[in-house]
C-alpha cells in the first residue's frame, strides 16, 4: 500500500465510519501530505506500513523548526490518528508515534467582539441593496444562534421552525441539533426571505438553501469571510475577525449575562463541556461575582 492509497482509504474511513465533515477530512489529509512531501524531498522510500519511528521523529524535529507549537501539535495529532487507523485495520503492528509527545501549549482564548462593536459592524451594512439585507440577516444569524460558518452556508429553509422558536442545523460529524432563535433574528431572516430571496432566480440544487448569492446558488465559506472582512474595514474595527468571532461572541455574551455552561454547550454543539469551559477564562470578574452571589459563606 502506497501513501496515496492509504490516505484515500483513511479519508473514506473518516467520512463513512466517523461521519466527519468534508472540511475536517481535508484538514486531516493535509497533515499526512506534509509527511509525504517531506519523505519525497529527502528521497525516503518508506511506505505507510514500513516507515520507522526514527523517520517520523526526524520529520517532527524538522517541522518543529518551521511552525508554531500549536501547528506542530495539530500535525502530530493528525499523524497519530492516521497510524491509529492503520493499526485498527491491522496493516501495522506498531505505532511509530507512540513515544512522540505533543508540545505543551497554552489554551488559546477566542477573539470576541463587544456588544457595542457588533452594533457598529451591523450599522455599517448598506441595507438599501439586496446584498445588504441578506448580509444583515447572515450576521444576525451568526451572532443570534452561534453557528459555525459551515452550518450557516448549509442552513435550509425547511429547517426553520419559527413558530416553535427553533432552527435545526447539521454540525460536526453530521450531528443535528436544535437551537433557539429570538424574534429579533427571525425578523431579519424573514425580511430577507420575503423581500429579497423571493425575487431571485434560484439554482435547482439550492432551492432549500436559505442564504444565496446573486446567481441563486449557496454562498461559500470564503464569501462569508469576505463579507465580514469588508464590513470590519468599513466600520473601522481594527480586530482581525471572522465568522467564528460571532460564534465566540455569542457564547461570551450569554455567559456574561448569566447563562449556564451546560446550556451554552448544547447550543454550540460541543461534545465535551471542557470545550465550552474556555469561555470561563474570558471574564474573571464574572467568576468572582458568581462566588459572591452563590457561595453559602458569601455574607
Amino acid at each position: 500500500m502506497d501513501w496515496l492509497q492509504a490516505l484515500k482509504s483513511y479519508q473514506n474511513y473518516l467520512r463513512i465510519e466517523r461521519g466527519l465533515s468534508e472540511n475536517t477530512v481535508i484538514n486531516y489529509g493535509l497533515d499526512i501530505k506534509k509527511l509525504i512531501r517531506w519523505l519525497n524531498k529527502h528521497q525516503i522510500t518508506s511506505s505507510p506500513i514500513t516507515i520507522t519511528d526514527k523517520e517520523i521523529q526526524e520529520f517532527v524535529y524538522q517541522i518543529a523548526k518551521e511552525v508554531t507549537p500549536r501547528s506542530q501539535s495539530r500535525i502530530i495529532s493528525g499523524l497519530k490518528g492516521f497510524f491509529n487507523y492503520l493499526l485498527f485495520e491491522e496493516l501495522r503492528k506498531d505505532h511509530p508515534l507512540e513515544l512522540i509527545e505533543t508540545p505543551k501549549i497554552g489554551r488559546k482564548l477566542p477573539d470576541t467582539l463587544s456588544q457595542q462593536e457588533i452594533d457598529i459592524l451591523l450599522a455599517a451594512i448598506d441595507r438599501s441593496t439586496p446584498e445588504g439585507e441578506r448580509n444583515r440577516a447572515i450576521l444576525e444569524t451568526l451572532y443570534g444562534c452561534g453557528l459555525r460558518v459551515s452550518e450557516l452556508v448549509n442552513l435550509k429553509i425547511s429547517n426553520l421552525f419559527f413558530d416553535e422558536g427553533f432552527i435545526q442545523v447539521t454540525g460536526k460529524g453530521n450531528k443535528q441539533r436544535l437551537i433557539p432563535i429570538a424574534q429579533y433574528t427571525i425578523k431579519y431572516i424573514n425580511n430577507y426571505l420575503h423581500q429579497i430571496r423571493i425575487h431571485q432566480p434560484i439554482n435547482k440544487l439550492d432551492t432549500d438553501i436559505l442564504f444565496l448569492n446573486r446567481r441563486g446558488k449557496r454562498l461559500t465559506r470564503a464569501m462569508i469571510f469576505t463579507i465580514i472582512r469588508q464590513l470590519a474595514q468599513k466600520a473601522g474595527i481594527q480586530k482581525t475577525i471572522s465568522p467564528h468571532t460571532f460564534r465566540h461572541s455569542f457564547a461570551t455574551h450569554l455567559l456574561e449575562n448569566g447563562a449556564d455552561l451546560n446550556s451554552i454547550q448544547l447550543m454550540l454543539g460541543h461534545e465535551s463541556i471542557t470545550t465550552t469551559e474556555i469561555y470561563m477564562h474570558l471574564d474573571r470578574k464574572l467568576l468572582s461575582e458568581t462566588l459572591h452571589k452563590y457561595h453559602p459563606r458569601k455574607l
